[in-house]
């Protein structure tokens, strides 16, 4: 794997952003081989490749603006772009002026792709395009032959919006002699929920934005595969090693692919739940905002979160009641299942019980489950309906309805705090 950085575009090209890439790479778990080649530093190669050009009749100088490009389209009433104006000036260089590709007038170029087949251009079709700016700074199109055919670059992987501008690649090498001809992919677009092409004005398509949210690199590595392909035994959630074993170009769909984040959700949860719990905890470590409370909070009940928590970052969340004197309750929850009334003898029967009984959870559970007949939370049969009578108990605990098994919680809180929780709770009630 050989990276290549793109950066000869000088307005757009910082290094930070450069950082980032490398950075989310190497996060993502994959290494690239020697180092990574700036197309800034081989700025003579490219050049060198023009005068070729321009010596073969392949290539000519042109002083046109864009908005003079633009008025001859209107006064001609053609189709935009540009008309090849300075085919037959024979200018020279100099400011202002740009180098473009003189096209051939007849013949059709053939893109062979993996994914699409044979996609055929007829030549005239290709405006003039420009392959050295102004400033004197090659153009996407030129700069990447060059390296593909001097770095020895087997296979052209890229989106399909890159498609059209790859018959002017093929013609650039062709003009310059060169006998290289990787194979080409052209990969399809990734859609949103609205099946729009991902933006990053719209869209959270940075590697970055997923890391900070708490995905785990190997799932999003998972994940980031399975869009335009799937493995042929059907098995989605696998390691790396087993997707490079099973993957084919030739299986990846040409339809455009939905960047599902509730699918990649689901399959960051699944590796979560895959991982040893003090691995857990530790790769769960930098996302707390609390420090040390948190981390005590989090070892507390480490195994029961990771069984619930769908991105590490929530991690913190189902914890917080642990840490703090008390809870932030759920409008809505408490509205929810305080509204019974069978709530408030809920909450004094099972305090009642609390201060009784020994401190396990297995005891807590007993104490709750009695608190629940006491309550007149029962079935037909007499049997406690516990999934309703709990319900009060947990919001008083920890403020919501969701969160780690309530027995766990209550040992881990402590059996003063419990106590305490659950008579405020009954005094908000009166």
């Amino acid at each position: 794997m050989l990276l290549r950085i793109e950066d000869t575009d000088v307005e757009r090209n910082r290094p930070e952003l450069v950082d980032n890439i490398l950075d989310m790479i190497r996060w993502l778990g994959l290494e690239w081989d020697g180092e990574p080649i700036h197309q800034s530093e081989r700025l003579d190669l490219y050049r060198e490749a023009a005068d070729k050009l321009i010596a073969a009749g392949r290539a000519y100088w042109c002083d046109c603006q864009p908005a003079d490009v633009r008025a001859r389209a209107t006064d001609r009433g053609g189709p935009p772009g540009y008309d090849s104006f300075c085919r037959e000036r024979e200018l020279g260089p100099g400011p202002g002026r740009a180098l473009r590709f003189r096209t051939p007038d007849d013949g059709t170029t053939v893109v062979t792709d993996v994914v699409r087949g044979e996609v055929a251009f007829e030549n005239r079709t290709l405006e003039d395009f420009v392959i050295l700016r102004s400033s004197g700074i090659p153009t996407f199109l030129l700069a990447n032959l060059v390296d593909d055919a001097d770095m020895g670059i087997t296979h052209v992987l890229r989106g399909e919006e890159h498609l059209n501008g790859t018959p002017k690649y093929l013609l650039i090498g062709e003009a310059l002699g060169l006998p290289h001809r990787p194979v080409f992919a052209h990969l399809p677009i990734l859609v949103n929920e609205k099946r729009q092409k991902l933006s990053k004005r719209r869209d959270d398509v940075s590697v970055a934005d997923y890391k900070d949210a708490g995905f785990l690199p190997e799932a999003m590595v998972n994940y980031l595969a399975l869009l335009g392909w799937g493995p042929p035994d059907g098995v989605e959630v696998r390691p790396l090693s087993e997707i490079v074993e099973l993957f084919r170009l030739e299986d990846v769909n040409p339809s455009p692919a939905f960047f599902d984040v509730r699918k990649l959700t689901h399959i960051n949860a699944e590796y979560i739940r895959a991982l040893p719990v003090d691995e857990f905890l530790a790769r769960a470590d930098e996302y707390l905002t609390h420090g040390e409370p948190a981390r005590r909070a989090l070892r507390l009940l480490g195994a029961e979160v990771q069984q619930r928590v769908t991105t590490l970052a929530e991690a913190e969340g189902y914890v917080d009641f642990l840490f703090v004197d008390a809870p932030v309750i759920d409008e809505a929850a408490w509205q929810k299942v305080m509204k019974d009334e069978r709530a408030a003898a809920m909450l004094d029967a099972t305090r009642a019980g609390l201060e009784a009984t020994e401190w396990t959870a297995e005891a807590v559970e007993a104490a709750v489950r009695e608190a629940a007949v006491v309550a007149g939370y029962v079935n037909a049969d007499g049997n406690p309906q516990l999934a309703k009578a709990q319900a009060p108990v947990r919001v008083a605990i920890t403020g919501r309805t969701v969160g780690p098994p309530l027995w766990q919680s209550i040992v881990a809180l402590g059996r003063d705090a419990s106590v305490s929780r659950l008579a405020s709770a009954r005094a908000r009630l009166t």
